[in-house]
């Protein structure tokens, strides 16, 4: 018998994990501010909610998939209430603080809280190879991991409240430096006079290779398209926590603040509906070249 599941925020990432809960026989209400992307699933069969709070009357387990850490908290507040939720799963990279503040509040309620934000984009979503990571009590850490198995690969990083929300800031801090250095060698390559396509074939077959050489620039960038999915307002916001959390541990983040810097630029000219990837225009701008064509 499947699960009786409240899910908030059913967007790009969210949608690709309801559909697949729903193929997987589980019972879901949702809620989306945004109702327009609530239709799509509902076709699927899930039950459209008029709030967060109603969605989680029927339910008792509770996800999130909401854009930041007061997106999360509110959440949490919201399904506090209910007296079915048993479990609240945030989904979410909300960062550490946040799934501290989650699990303190969530508790005189009886509600364990678990924090299991996700890497792996739309595409991952939606395939249900996502990696998660995964914090909290064992016992509400086992009864909902048949449902995050649905979603991808699960990695238990502890009991502690905010463990898995530390690795997924570590892992987007490292995937915004891997662009930004990225950017920055192939334009001083393009400059002298290298095919950009022949140069990322020999950084992938050397030690320079990362996620950005792999995937970001041969599929989004070579063809000018910028179009990875990944907003760069999202990527500046989770560097910003990462940053904030290394403070708060004593962390000295040299390199970091330089992603942070770069992420605030591109942020500045390309606005908040920009890619994770012009962040390469950015550079480009700066190096007075271009990497890849249309005809790419």
């Amino acid at each position: 018998m499947g699960e009786k599941i409240a899910f908030i925020g059913v967007g790009r990432m969210g949608s690709g994990m309801v559909a697949r809960l729903i193929a997987a026989g589980h019972e879901l209400a949702i809620y989306d501010p945004v109702a327009s992307a609530m239709a799509p699933l509902a076709a699927l069969g899930a039950r459209v909610a008029s709030s967060a709070a109603d969605a989680a009357a029927t339910s008792s387990v509770a996800m999130a998939s909401v854009p930041g850490p007061a997106d999360a908290r509110e959440t949490a507040r919201l399904i506090a209430g209910s007296a079915k939720v048993k479990v609240f799963v945030d989904l979410s990279t909300s960062g550490p603080a946040a799934a501290q503040a989650i699990a303190a509040l969530l508790a005189p309620r009886a509600i364990s809280a678990i924090d299991a934000p996700v890497s792996g984009g739309v595409t991952g979503a939606a395939a249900g190879k996502l990696a998660i990571m995964a914090s909290g009590p064992a016992p509400a850490m086992e009864r909902v991991r048949p449902l995050l198995e649905v979603l991808g690969k699960v990695y238990r990083l502890g009991d502690k409240p905010g463990l898995g929300q530390t690795v997924k800031l570590a892992n987007n801090l490292m995937s915004a430096a891997s662009l930004a250095i990225a950017a920055e060698a192939l334009a001083m390559g393009v400059k002298a006079g290298v095919d950009p396509a022949a140069m990322l074939e020999v950084l992938n077959a050397s030690s320079g290779r990362n996620s950005a050489t792999q995937d970001k620039f041969p599929k989004h960038v070579l063809n000018r398209r910028f179009d990875f999915g990944f907003a760069n307002a999202l990527s500046f916001k989770d560097v910003r926590l990462c940053l904030d959390e290394a403070e708060a541990l004593g962390v000295p983040m040299v390199v970091g603040a330089a992603v942070r810097q770069m992420l605030s630029i591109t942020h500045q000219i390309h606005g908040a509906a920009a890619d994770c990837t012009d962040l390469v225009r950015v550079v480009e701008n700066w190096a007075g070249c271009q990497i890849g064509s249309k005809e790419e």
